[in-house]
């Protein structure tokens, strides 16, 4: 999809995004029950072992279209290491062989860690996204097909790295999958061939909400004593904006990537709203993250169409969890809950009521585990899948809406591209003894967000 594509045919969108909606559909159908006698045994290394990467694994081993094991791990952190081997070998300790020689920790492991692959097979790449361009460009050199989580990028002169990386990776023939599992999800991709066929009519607006108390490392207190800033910012990588995006590109990514696909179209520009409303906690603790506390965008699509989104993250305060698209024609709940909880229906007219449902999806399969069958699937049958352009664009259209609240200004999608504030220029250089990308002021507090002070930079 680009900023410009509103007109593309459905027939050409499938084409562009490799048949997803299609080939996701396979292993659903008992497809993938015809690769089960390959005797090609792909191997697995996890970069980054938190929960994403042990979930990734399980899912990985999980396909049936061949023998699958996972043979290394690297992680910056030992500890991060030796909790999610323990999990996994719980979990899946027969698809596993990590022995203590294939452990590998440092800001240098994922080398190590990769190159106890052969080339064709799969690295799982989910440290924060910071090290994503780092990481797969090693990839791309030891010929290895990648999964990595969302985001995939946080700033613009990343998102032009990862582009780039992204047509080496398609010269090369590999294979990737990113973390946006809600277009896996049977009944979204249910809901946007309904919606390609006219059923809401021509869309008109758009709306998401993620409204919830704090959660994950959103917001932070001083560093700890014996710790360093970048040993801090890294395990707490939500409230930092160089490792992550900050909550807004890691928490909201999901509703603006499987909107956008309804629409078939990226916006063009972004004005938004956002506030800092907690500075202390309960016990008088200062925070010191990067967050804001609320975030409202208004985006614009090229023919004028608005989608809204809020997030907030507050104790006490109304939640609300869901998506929506308004067509001339009716409404669609495309996430009823979370980032993409059905079921998924359609309603005549624009109130969602009983009486005026359409249609309601039924099918309740598991996105996580279902693109993992299609990248596996891709790679025993040689199919072309790579899924790093779309998530590059994602991450951008977040960032568009973040530097949007952060300065007070109007951002456009090529002024987002093309911006110059690269949040950690010297990612690839980070040892333990380096200093981090963001430090402290004498108050040991971070720069935050100041709209309207600064209007080319977030901070």
């Amino acid at each position: 999809m680009s900023t410009d594509n509103n007109s593309t045919s459905r027939r050409q969108f499938l084409k562009a995004t490799g048949g997803l909606a299609v080939a996701s559909l396979l292993p659903n159908l008992g497809i993938a029950g015809l690769f089960a006698g390959s005797s090609d045994l792909i191997q697995i290394a996890i970069v980054g072992c938190g929960g994403r990467g042990s979930g990734a694994a399980v899912n990985a081993v999980s396909t049936t279209s061949g023998p699958i094991k996972l043979i290394a791990m690297a992680d910056v952190f030992a500890d991060r290491l030796t909790s999610s081997y323990d999990n996994l070998s719980k979990t899946i300790g027969e698809q596993m062989d990590v022995p203590e020689d294939r452990k590998f920790i440092g800001f240098d492991a994922y080398k190590h860690a990769m190159d106890s692959l052969k080339p064709g097979d799969v690295v799982i790449l989910t440290t924060p996204p910071a090290f994503r361009w780092v990481h797969f460009k090693y990839a791309i050199s030891k010929r290895l097909n990648v999964f990595m989580e969302k985001p995939v990028t946080v700033d613009g002169p990343t998102s032009r790295r990862m582009l780039r990386l992204a047509e080496d990776a398609t010269a090369a023939n590999l294979k990737v999958g990113v973390g946006l599992m809600s277009r896996h999800y049977i009944g979204m991709q249910e809901l946007h061939e309904r919606i390609q066929d006219g059923e809401l009519g021509e869309i008109l607006l758009m709306r998401g909400y993620r409204m919830h108390g704090p959660t994950a490392t959103f917001q932070s207190l001083p560093k700890p004593a014996g710790m360093t800033d970048l040993e801090y910012q890294i395990r707490r990588f939500h409230s930092f904006l160089w490792a992550s995006g900050g909550c807004f590109n890691d928490y909201y990514i999901h509703h603006i990537d499987h909107l956008c696909w309804m629409k078939n179209a990226w916006p063009v520009s972004a004005q938004a709203l956002g506030g800092r409303h907690y500075r202390q906690n309960a016990a008088g603790g200062t925070f010191v993250d990067q967050n804001l506390d609320t975030y409202s965008v208004e985006y614009t699509f090229a023919d004028g169409c608005k989608f809204f989104f809020d997030g907030r993250c507050m104790t006490g305060a109304h939640g609300i969890f869901s998506s929506y698209v308004h067509g001339a024609k009716g409404v669609g709940v495309a996430a009823r809950s979370g980032d993409f909880g059905g079921p998924q229906a359609t309603y005549r007219g624009q109130v969602v009521s009983r009486e005026a449902m359409l249609w309601q999806s039924t099918n309740e399969s598991n996105p996580y585990q279902n693109e993992w069958d299609v990248l596996i699937h891709a790679i025993r049958d040689d199919n072309p899948h790579n899924e790093v352009k779309r998530g590059v664009e994602a991450s951008l259209v977040c960032s568009m809406g973040r530097m949007a609240a952060h300065t007070g200004q109007e951002i456009t999608f090529e002024q987002m591209l093309n911006c110059e504030h690269e949040f950690a220029p010297e990612v690839d250089k980070l040892t333990y003894e380096t200093p981090s990308p963001l430090m402290p002021g004498a108050d040991g507090r971070y720069p935050v967000p100041q709209p309207g002070l600064k209007g080319d930079r977030e901070y």
